[in-house]
């Protein structure tokens, strides 16, 4: 199962859950207890997949 990042829409906080990808699941935040929780793009599952390559294909990349 894949580990999902959410962000409380009420106080902020962000949390990771590991769920199904087709999972219905209502999270609830750890910090304030709100219902209300946005789940965020990964940046981890971005790109191509290829972890050998230091090399960035912006040229910007902060972490080259």
């Amino acid at each position: 199962m894949p580990i999902f990042e959410y962000k409380c829409q009420k106080c902020g906080h962000k949390m990771d859950f590991l769920e199904k990808s087709s999972g219905k699941i209502k999270h609830i935040c750890e910090k304030c207890g709100s219902s209300k929780m946005q789940k965020l793009f990964s940046g981890f599952s971005v790109g191509k997949g290829d972890q050998s390559s230091n090399s960035c294909p912006t040229g910007t990349c902060p972490f080259s």
